[in-house]
């Protein structure tokens, strides 16, 4: 594999290092700028999930502009849109400039979550497609393993630590920014945008041996697809597949992971531990996110995805459902610790790695681009939804209470994902995309 394709690919990954980071780092900072803002529950909740809805509208809205400017040219627009939220959290006078601040950063999460993957797919040779679209995701979990370690580092450097939190996010960013200058266009969007010869260029600089084919390749593509953009998504076999996305997306927030890399934090300390042994434990929830992610991607081209899928659901159900009893018991140590750790590591290796492999493989080529985006935005709403209530649910019940309740509730959402993965998920290891056509729910 050439070196260029490898810096390509490491540069667009960038994008999913800041959506990792900037999703986390909040978890650290909450206890010390609610106190500085002097938020109630309802504000904690409003202050992760803000980002949550920028989200929302960075993946709806950043496909046309990509189609126009090209998928390099929207990323460097994202990378100075993640400088901004760096600066605007960190610097902010007042709570309400903090949220804008935070709904900016979470459009470019948003937006680097479609356009990133789409980037690396276009440039990566077919025989390293799967290898170098995994680095997306892993390119994630490192990110929110560097937000908890500098939320760590940054602890005790005074009343501004929070500040200092937010602001590191800016170092990443500007190194997204310059180094987006050293990639190219797709050679895909070139030919949309009708230079060719520069796509051609590109094309022998990716080493490819005959741009000239894979440019009429790429014509036909795009021809086909013009063709085939009227028809329904909510129709048939169509639309049997879409609520298949829909709740392969959904479950994947309902297991209560988001809740965990934004509040454990709040999670530990609400249980006994010291806000230094809290912040320490959520490092080692980060780490081990990062080991099961690399387990999980060297096992799902051999085990499947449906299989890890039903084997990640009840080892997470498990360790949710035992969380959720010691707490309401009032247990205290670092059995609870041992219990999110395995909860975390169950999720990275199975739905972790498997959501969005599978989200882009379940549709046929007609619809594939429409109905991801549907799953995408149906995920981004559940997460934003379940965050936003959490801080207001532990503020509603006395001591453990709402926090015990919680996690049983979501034991018991992994359980019935785990019957609907059994029942209507179908694998897709191993097939062709066209082959997906033919896929229908059975009653």
């Amino acid at each position: 594999m050439k070196n260029n394709i490898l810096l390509y690919t490491f540069t667009a990954a960038i994008g999913g290092l800041l959506f990792g980071f900037d999703t986390a780092v909040i978890n650290g900072a909450l206890p010390f700028f609610s106190e500085h803002f002097a938020l109630d529950g309802a504000m904690q909740g409003w202050s992760v999930s803000s980002g949550l809805i920028g989200c929302v509208i960075g993946a709806i809205f950043i496909g046309k502009p990509s189609d126009i400017f090209g998928s390099r040219s929207m990323l460097k627009f994202l990378a100075v849109l993640f400088v901004v939220t760096a600066l605007g959290t960190g610097l902010a006078p007042n709570f309400t400039i903090f949220i804008i601040a935070r709904i900016i950063g979470g459009i470019a999460i948003g937006g680097a979550s479609v356009l990133s993957p789409v980037y690396i797919s276009e440039i990566s040779p077919a025989e390293f497609r799967g290898r170098l679209g995994s680095v997306f995701q892993l390119a994630i979990v490192i990110g929110i393993l560097l937000a908890f370690a500098s939320d760590l580092a940054l602890l005790n450097t005074g009343e501004n630590n929070w500040r200092f939190m937010f602001l590191s996010g800016g170092i990443p960013a500007i190194a997204f920014f310059a180094m987006l200058f050293f990639v190219p266009s797709s050679p895909r969007w070139l030919v949309k945008a009708g230079k060719e010869k520069e796509a051609k260029r590109v094309l022998l600089q990716l080493a490819v041996s005959d741009a000239g084919s894979l440019i009429n390749e790429i014509k036909q593509s795009l021809a086909s697809e013009e063709g085939k953009k009227k028809e329904n998504l909510f129709k048939g076999t169509n639309l049997n597949l879409v609520l298949i996305g829909i709740a392969v997306a959904v479950f994947n927030q309902l297991t209560g992971i988001n809740i965990v890399m934004y509040y454990s934090a709040d999670i530990f300390r609400s249980v006994g531990f010291t806000t230094d042994s809290a912040i320490w434990q959520t490092v080692i929830i980060g780490a081990t996110n990062l080991v099961a992610t690399i387990i999980g991607m060297s096992l799902i081209d051999k085990v499947g995805r449906k299989k890890l899928l039903l084997t990640g659901s009840l080892s997470m159900a498990g360790f949710l459902l035992l969380f959720g009893i010691l707490t309401l018991t009032g247990y205290q140590g670092y059995g609870l610790l041992v219990l999110l750790v395995g909860f975390a590591f169950s999720f990275a290796a199975s739905s972790g790695v498997t959501i969005w492999v599978l989200i882009s493989e379940l549709f046929p080529n007609s619809i594939r681009a429409r109905a991801c985006s549907v799953s995408s935005f149906s995920n981004w709403l559940v997460n934003s939804a379940s965050s936003f209530l959490f801080p207001i649910v532990l503020a509603a019940f006395p001591e453990r209470i709402g926090l015990g309740y919680s996690f049983i509730f979501y034991g018991i959402t992994t359980i019935i994902a785990y019957f609907f993965y059994k029942r209507y998920l179908v694998e897709t290891r191993g097939k062709t995309l066209e082959e997906m056509n033919n896929v229908v729910i059975s009653h």
